[in-house]
Order: C-alpha cells, then sequence, then structure tokens
C-alpha cells in the first residue's frame, strides 16, 4: 500500500506539470457560486476496459513542492467507487461512461477551489489530463453591459448643433440692429416735431405782421 501510494502521488506530480493529450478536462476554468453544484468532464476517445479512473484535486498553484488530494477513482473490475479518507462522500457524484467521465461536486464552498484532475491507470498505462480550476465565490461577478456608448452622444451633439445655430437670432447683432432701428425713429420723430414747430412760429409770425 505504501508504493502504491508513492507511485500514485509521483504521477500526480507530472499531472500537474505535463499533462496529456489524450486526456482533456473541460471546461478549463469554473466559477461557481457557494452551494451550488461543479461539474467537471474528463473526456478520451476510448478508456481501456480495465483502467481504474481517478480524480484528484490540488489546493494551490500547481508547482513541484505542491500537494494532492485524492477524491475518488473508480475501479471498472470491481464496480465499486474508492473515496479519500478526507472526503465528504454526500458531496461527491461520479459516473461515466465508455468516453467520458463526469465528477459533479455538489454545495460548493471556497474551500474547494482548487485544480482538479482526472487519471487512468491501466497495467501498466498512465494517463494523466491538464486539469480543471475551479473558484468558488459567494457571489459571481457582473458582466459589464455595452449598451450606454454611441446613441445617447450621437443625439448629444445634434441638440448641440441646433443650439449653435439659433445662437445668432438672440446674440448682440441682433439686439444692436434693434436699438439702432429704435434711435433712428426716435431721431426722425425729433426732426418731424422740430420742423412742425419751426413752421407753427413762422405762421404765427406772419400772422402778427
Amino acid at each position: 500500500m505504501l508504493l502504491r501510494g508513492l507511485w500514485l502521488f509521483l504521477a500526480a506530480q507530472l499531472a500537474a506539470l505535463h499533462g496529456s493529450s489524450v486526456l482533456w478536462l473541460t471546461p478549463k476554468d469554473i466559477h461557481a457560486e457557494t452551494n451550488q453544484t461543479a461539474k467537471l468532464v474528463c473526456e478520451a476517445k476510448s478508456f481501456p476496459s480495465n483502467a481504474r479512473i481517478y480524480w484528484l484535486r490540488q489546493r494551490q498553484a500547481p508547482s513541484i513542492d505542491s500537494r494532492h488530494e485524492f477524491l475518488v477513482a473508480w475501479d471498472p473490475t470491481k464496480k465499486t467507487l474508492h473515496y479519500g479518507k478526507e472526503v465528504e462522500k454526500e458531496r461527491l457524484i461520479m459516473f461515466g461512461g465508455v468516453t467520458q467521465f463526469f465528477l459533479n461536486l455538489t454545495n460548493v464552498k471556497p474551500s474547494d477551489s482548487g485544480a482538479y484532475f482526472c487519471m487512468t491507470v491501466g497495467t501498466p498505462e498512465l494517463t494523466f489530463g491538464k486539469g480543471t480550476l475551479l473558484s468558488v465565490v459567494d457571489v459571481l461577478p457582473t458582466t459589464a453591459q455595452p449598451t450606454k456608448k454611441t446613441t445617447p452622444k450621437k443625439r448629444m451633439c445634434r441638440n448641440t448643433s441646433l443650439v449653435t445655430r439659433k445662437r445668432p437670432l438672440c446674440g448682440p447683432l441682433t439686439l444692436g440692429l434693434l436699438l439702432a432701428g429704435i434711435l433712428i425713429l426716435l431721431v426722425s420723430l425729433g426732426v418731424a416735431i422740430h420742423l412742425y414747430c419751426r413752421r407753427r412760429r413762422a405762421r404765427l409770425h406772419f400772422i402778427k405782421q
């Protein structure tokens, strides 16, 4: 058992550093809210009939010194599942078929965040995937809504252009013309009154003579 555990640990280290082109894990990144279900898929062109399927978890970033946690394994010869020592069995659901194996994590928590790997162990073949990164948060970040861009700005530009066209109608030039017209009228009225007065004085002076 000690040799088997050591061999599995070394295999997991290789899985974190290199990965395999034979196994694909999808999706590459998962963002899940707390208490929701995260679904991981391990896919291959074909699984050997005698190959055991392992799911491992790495809580830290992949490196030589990082450790892997054994979650669950499927034994096709005995048709049984084997769980890790400190794993909550009721939160792990593993199932699959010929080319795909699934791992569902229910009621996820922030402590479940990390890199998840699937690995097949045959006799003597060993195949592993590159992993899926799971991030568990209380609230998923909202995406920006790209709706407030062009339409309001274009309308504002049109309104300002109309305002600039109407400004000369109420500008200083218009007021100046109005004042000049009023002044001309006043001057004309003054001249007319002055001429009327002179004519009246001339008439009175003629009558007195």
